[in-house]
């Protein structure tokens, strides 16, 4: 089976079920900083999280469209209190840094399916 342009995984999940599972893991990884989930999902979540701080990180450096980025975060992520935060916190804490917001550190296999777990974190 050729791979080639395919992006993403699909997890297991039909679309508006991988969707949902990916908001809510970047949504606790934004709130807590740091989770633990297994690496496919984990690889997925980097994604989603790292265009969302670049969304914070542009509407923070460019006043003319913060809004135009805060309603893009929004329409990736609807939950205010998280796009706040990703605005207000994340967004100046990671001016000077051009990219690669997040680290993957694997654990080892999970003991009941012996799935490979990671966790995710903030950098």
């Amino acid at each position: 089976m050729a791979s080639h342009r395919v992006k993403g995984r699909k997890l297991s999940r039909y679309r508006d079920q991988r969707i949902a599972l990916l908001r809510g893991l970047v949504s606790e990884l934004i709130v807590h900083e740091r989770i633990t989930t297994t690496l496919a999902k984990a690889k997925e979540t980097r994604v989603v999280a790292e265009k969302l701080i670049t969304h914070g990180k542009k509407g923070a450096a460019d006043e003319t469209r913060t809004l135009h980025q805060r309603r893009l975060a929004m329409a990736e992520l609807p939950r205010k209190q998280v796009v706040k935060k990703v605005f207000d916190d994340l967004a100046p804490r990671y001016a000077e840094r051009p990219g690669g917001y997040t680290r993957i550190v694997k654990l080892g296999p999970r003991a009941g399916d012996a799935a490979e777990m990671a966790v995710i974190e903030l950098v």
